[in-house]
């Protein structure tokens, strides 16, 4: 098993990477940031990530390289763009980015990622059963871990909840955009909790994106029958959860905590 990985974690305005450690997940280096092309097409995501591979003097035997993307991710092809251009839908993103590189990467949808590193190094390490980590920012991306077990590409952030989608109150960015109280706020959020575990039964929730620096502003204001906890990794889930994508995923779970 590889001792490090190169993680990236493409987003709407960003693309960012570090080296980093698979054992104990600390960035062997200080991540490095380029801007995400405008318009961000395959080709031109795929050059910025080759920069960024230029940048670390990365090469294959310094380790595997994983890649975070702001799309559902199956068998190396992209079905959904969320911020990024309409022409990943559809691509063979695992084959452009072998071409375009000249290396071979795990693809993983970044709402995942992020959910990888926090159940491995952060919240969710002491969490079993059914987790969801739910990522609260521009707009709302969500993980699912069974017994620390990934359930990849649940895109549970368009829920329709009394007929609007939940992100459009739920999401961090709607309670700027509207100037609402965090108590007003988190109402929302409570109805948005509530809604899922209607859904799925969980066992705990672990809120990461924006929201997770902002957590003691709207804790005591949620009112959900299990626990809810905020994230620890802040912006750097996305690196480290990405590089964990690297690592073989048919198997018991190294950091699964036994009921």
């Amino acid at each position: 098993m590889p001792q490090s990985a190169l993680g990236i974690d493409v987003g709407g305005t960003g693309i960012k990477g570090a080296p980093v450690n698979l054992q104990t997940g600390a960035l062997l280096r200080d991540r490095f940031r380029l801007l995400t092309p405008q318009p961000a097409t395959p080709r031109a995501v795929a050059e910025a990530i080759f920069e960024l591979i230029r940048h670390f003097g990365w090469r294959e035997r310094d380790g595997p390289i994983g890649v975070g993307l702001p799309s559902v991710v199956r068998q190396g092809t992209t079905y959904t763009a969320g911020n990024i251009d309409p022409t990943w839908v559809g691509c063979h993103a695992a084959t452009l980015l072998k071409d375009c590189t000249g290396f071979t990467m795990a693809l993983i949808n970044d709402a995942d990622a992020a959910g990888l590193a926090e159940m491995r190094f952060g919240a969710g390490r002491h969490c079993s059963g059914l987790v969801a980590v739910v990522t609260l920012g521009t707009g709302i991306g969500t993980a699912l871990f069974d017994q620390g077990q990934l359930i990849p590409n649940i895109e549970l952030g368009h829920l329709v909840i009394r007929n609007k989608h939940a992100e459009r109150r739920a999401a961090l960015a709607a309670r700027e955009r509207h100037d609402w109280s965090w108590k007003k706020w988190a109402s929302y959020v409570t109805e948005y909790l509530n809604e899922l575990h209607r859904l799925l039964w969980c066992d705990a929730f672990i809120i990461g994106g924006g929201a997770s620096k902002k957590f003691d502003k709207f804790a005591a204001y949620l009112t959900c029958s299990v626990p809810v906890l905020p994230a620890e990794l802040a912006n750097l889930a996305g690196i480290v959860g990405a590089a964990l994508a690297t690592l073989p995923t048919r198997q018991p779970s190294p950091w699964t905590t036994n009921p």
